[in-house]
């Protein structure tokens, strides 16, 4: 019967030039003849000359394939217009009635989405809540640390009996003066952190009969005289650099060899004890001891108690001596390769410096400056220096000699 129906159907629609005909509008009210079927009334065309046997079986067809959901679109224009799409689109609950079972599951999956809903609101909320209790929280510390910092640093000082030292902050209103003592205190914390710990890095120079060194050498420790070194199996270990036992006595007799860097006290102190077994190094210079300058840790030399125009630093950093650049010999940076023979050719310039009686080593230290490389630079000035003292104790040694022994002339008629 419903092949029958179909079959029906097609032809309907070939006749009709495949125009979409929705049963909406065979259910109209403004026509005049109605075709009555098993589900209901279906009313057709006025004017149609077709048999009623096929508007039956086209009403019915058209029936069967609205209750499913199938939509007939022109084969001239492609699409249905608005109102019959409109029309065709079958209702909630009409389907609940032809199908229970949609019905069902479409229930319990509103349900599910407003029970998600739920639970995503309400999960919102609990956020929502204890993010304002973690704002109230951190406010409130917030203010507490901030009165009691007030009142920690702000209380005036006290004797050893109790009593309120008298200071310059007395006279003003209480608020003013615990603000004012706090501010002093925190000053004078940051200015701890910054500056040296004290005024005069080094001791007042030697007098006589006791013997000072007439230059003072600053070195830095790591990548100058060691290298550190970190492994699994080892952890970290100091690698001492070739030659620094050679570097430190001969330099003693001439300099005040003072190590001088930015690490801790804890790690320096027992690396030069292993170092300098004997004692060629007279003072050590920590961390405490530098300016904290622009996030790095600088040697300032206006501390150091020593003449500037004898003082010279050997390090690899820049920054670290950026007050004071007509002072530094800045070398390359040793990492910890054993065939290195920089401290060699350090220890000769600076005993050619020391042999010379340099009034101002800044001039020298400003000239080296400008190469990259001044132990390179050096290692071909002393190359050039040689040659030039061969040639000229040449020349003198010719000059001594007789007139007859320079000239002797040959039987082949050369000269000399």
């Amino acid at each position: 019967m419903v092949s029958r129906n179909l079959f029906d159907f097609l032809r309907f629609r070939q006749f009709y030039q495949f125009q979409t005909i929705s049963a909406s509008s065979l259910y109209g009210t403004n026509r005049a003849q109605y075709c009555q079927s098993k589900q209901g009334y279906v009313k057709a065309w006025d004017a149609s000359p077709l048999p009623s046997k096929w508007i039956r079986s086209y009403c019915t067809s058209a029936k069967f394939l609205h209750c499913r959901q199938v939509r007939l679109f022109s084969a001239v224009s492609g699409k249905g217009s608005g109102n019959e799409q409109q029309q065709n689109a079958p209702t909630p609950q009409l389907l609940s009635k032809l199908f229970p079972q949609t019905a069902v599951e479409g229930t319990e999956n509103e349900q599910q989405q407003e029970k998600h809903r739920k639970e995503e609101e309400a999960e919102k909320e609990s956020s929502w809540k204890r993010m304002k209790f973690g704002f109230v929280f951190f406010g409130f510390s917030v203010s507490a640390f901030c009165v009691y910092t007030v009142w920690v640093f702000g209380a005036p000082d006290r004797d050893a009996e109790g009593n309120i030292i008298v200071d310059e902050f007395m006279e003003l209103p209480t608020f003013q003066q615990y603000f004012r003592r706090m501010w002093k205190s925190m000053t004078y914390y940051q200015k701890m952190i910054q500056e040296p710990s004290r005024e005069k890095l080094l001791p007042d120079p030697l007098k006589y009969p006791y013997v000072q060194p007439p230059y003072t050498l600053v070195l830095e420790m790591k990548d100058v005289l060691v290298h550190p070194d970190w492994t699994y199996q080892t952890g970290w270990r100091f690698k001492k650099r070739p030659g620094v036992d050679k570097f430190l006595e001969t330099l003693a007799a001439n300099y005040e060899i003072v190590v001088f860097t930015a690490d801790q006290g804890m790690t320096v102190f027992p690396i030069l004890d292993a170092l300098d077994p004997r004692g060629y190094i007279m003072y050590r210079l920590v961390r405490d001891a530098t300016h904290f300058v622009d996030g790095h840790h600088v040697k300032n030399l206006d501390n150091l108690n020593r003449d500037l125009s004898k003082v010279i630093v050997v390090d690899w950093d820049p920054n670290s001596t950026k007050l004071h650049p007509e002072n530094t010999l800045n070398i390359p940076r040793w990492t910890g390769n054993d065939d290195d023979a920089g401290l060699f050719d350090l220890m000769a310039m600076l005993v050619t410096i020391a042999t010379s009686e340099v009034e101002d080593v800044r001039d020298v230290m400003t000239y080296y400056k400008s190469f990259e490389n001044p132990l390179v630079k050096f290692r071909e000035n002393q190359r050039l220096l040689a040659e030039q003292m061969a040639e000229r104790e040449h020349e003198e040694k010719q000059r001594n000699l007789p007139a007859v022994q320079r000239w002797r002339p040959s039987f082949l008629g050369g000269g000399r």
